[in-house]
């Protein structure tokens, strides 16, 4: 049976996975598929949701033996069987410890990369939309103060502002070298490359690589030699005041102005002053750290 678009409902997942304390998983889960269009059709989505989130053997538990993790991964294959037109995931990790967190991202990973439903993903975590998100929307006092592809709109004021303490870049890269004998892999990305932890990632493979503002210094020539292995030619873009007098933000351009990579650097005032760092001044970024948050 075919159902049109517009006949679809929403998919809504909420903070707290709201589960009939009652059944099993499976008893959940076939719940939900009354409110489908289509039964057969519901069965056959809800399958692959099981197989898509990793939840097959738990189908027998009753939900007071779930963790918090399980829990929101039945929600979520509860809210793709009703085979939704745009699926709404309201900060559904909120509830969540920080391991716990850290154990379902990747399947929602794998529910970003693998279903082509639409997913709108609310969040006030950093670490989440750098992982999920392609569109970055910024809301401030319900109005939009930033919007665009994630990293692009990271790397403008309005976006940054929102992450205080965590601001930072976020690159889209390419694994393009190893170096086997140090355990580390390049990733080059418009303007540039790093040097990461090697993940064993196969070569081209597309990586999302972090770097935080506090991981970044600043020289005006080439630095001697250092501990810091990472080192690029940027431009400045601009000067921001921090939240504390004494710092500074200043946003720059890897390699040739105009290149889509940006990053932050997190200095204090003095050592501003000191470089006499100004708009479309050439300098050299030293990246200490690097993370690498997803493909």
């Amino acid at each position: 049976m075919f159902v049109p678009t517009w006949r679809r409902p929403l998919g809504y997942v909420f903070q707290e996975a709201s589960l009939l304390e009652h059944l099993t998983v499976q008893g959940n889960l076939h719940f939900g598929l009354r409110r489908t269009p289509s039964q057969q059709e519901g069965r056959k989505h809800l399958q692959q949701a099981i197989e898509l989130l990793g939840i097959g053997h738990l189908l027998q538990r009753r939900v007071q033996a779930l963790s918090g993790g399980e829990r929101q991964r039945v929600a979520i294959a509860s809210a793709l069987a009703l085979q939704p037109r745009l699926l709404l995931l309201d900060e559904p990790l909120a509830a969540l410890d920080a391991a716990k967190r850290q154990e379902i991202l990747p399947w929602l990973e794998r529910l970003r990369d693998e279903v082509r439903t639409p997913m709108l993903y609310v969040t006030h975590a950093l670490d989440e939309v750098v992982r999920l998100a392609d569109h970055l929307l910024v809301l401030e006092n319900g109005k939009v103060a930033d919007s665009g592809p994630v990293a692009q709109a990271l790397g403008r004021s309005a976006a940054g502002a929102a992450s205080g303490e965590d601001r930072g870049a976020l690159l889209h890269a390419r694994v393009e070298e190893f170096d086997a004998a140090w355990h580390l892999m390049r990733v080059a990305f418009h303007g540039g490359s790093l040097w990461v932890k090697d993940k064993a990632l196969p070569l081209g493979t597309g990586v999302r690589i972090r770097v935080l503002a506090r991981d970044v210094s600043l020289a005006i020539g080439p630095a001697p030699l250092s501990s810091i292995q990472n080192l690029l030619p940027v431009t400045v873009l601009d000067i921001q005041a921090d939240t504390h007098a004494s710092q500074r933000l200043v946003r720059l351009s890897c390699g040739d102005p105009g290149q889509d990579s940006v990053l932050w650097a997190r200095i204090t005032a003095r050592a501003a002053h000191s470089l006499g760092l100004h708009t479309g001044m050439r300098a050299w970024a030293q990246v200490k750290s690097a993370a690498l948050v997803g493909a």
